[in-house]
């Protein structure tokens, strides 16, 4: 009889100790390779509860959901804080990327991206900028500037045919962001005909020199005339 009784004795103690080592087997110690940085985790679904500031991330294979603890969520999803467990959500079904559910970084193909918002086509007024896969705001072109001064080789004198050139800025109809508008420019010929100062002609300044008044002229001819001697 006591050797029955013996054996269902350790039978009972093997029952009552399998709950205890299944929870010792659920604390991690954040040493094993898949419960880095759990709280609480077990070999079936992984872990369940995170260590403060790290996100818990839920990978579905088929009906099985295994749990990982990441300082930083995957691409696709976004981290969102709670008072209990850090989860990482994952972003719409349009988003490479996201910022929160409402608000992508990044579109997946065949979308573009405008204000959060990841569009099959861009809305009026905007272009598809095809290297970002953005929509851009159209540019507004301004009224056109004054004509600059008249310019032959660097000079606004002369007398020769030179350039002059006028500029037509461009402004975004939306300033919420920033962009690249490419600014407008013409350029048609005018006449030069003002001559500069360092350039008078010679002969000019010559005739100037010569031109002298009246009473001078006058006084040098009354110092010419000399007394005739007698006769």
């Amino acid at each position: 009889m006591r050797a029955p009784l013996c054996l269902l004795l350790l039978v009972a103690h093997a029952v009552d100790m399998l709950p205890l080592n299944r929870r010792k087997k659920q604390v991690g110690t954040g040493l094993g390779g898949n419960c880095t940085g759990c709280v609480i985790c077990s070999e079936e679904n992984g872990c369940s509860t995170c260590q403060q500031r790290l996100f818990l991330f839920i990978r579905r294979e088929g009906i099985r959901q295994y749990g990982k603890c990441v300082h930083d969520c995957p691409s696709g999803y976004f981290g969102v804080r709670g008072q209990e467990v850090n989860r990482c959500k994952k972003c719409g079904a349009t988003c490479e990327s996201c910022f929160s559910q409402d608000f992508c970084i990044q579109c997946k193909r065949r979308f573009f991206l405008y204000k959060g918002k990841c569009l099959p086509t861009c809305p009026l007024g905007t272009v598809a900028q095809p290297s970002t896969r953005e929509c851009q705001e159209e540019c507004e072109l301004g009224p056109w500037g004054s004509w600059s001064p008249c310019v032959h080789n660097g000079k606004t004198c002369g007398s020769a045919w030179g350039l002059e050139t006028r500029v037509r800025e461009a402004g975004r109809a939306g300033r919420e962001e920033a962009a690249i508008c490419q600014v407008l420019s013409e350029s048609r010929k005018c006449p030069i005909q003002r001559p500069c100062p360092a350039e008078r002609n010679p002969s000019q300044k010559k005739g100037r020199r010569d031109r002298r008044p009246r009473k001078d002229r006058r006084l040098d001819r009354t110092l010419d005339v000399r007394p005739r001697p007698p006769a």
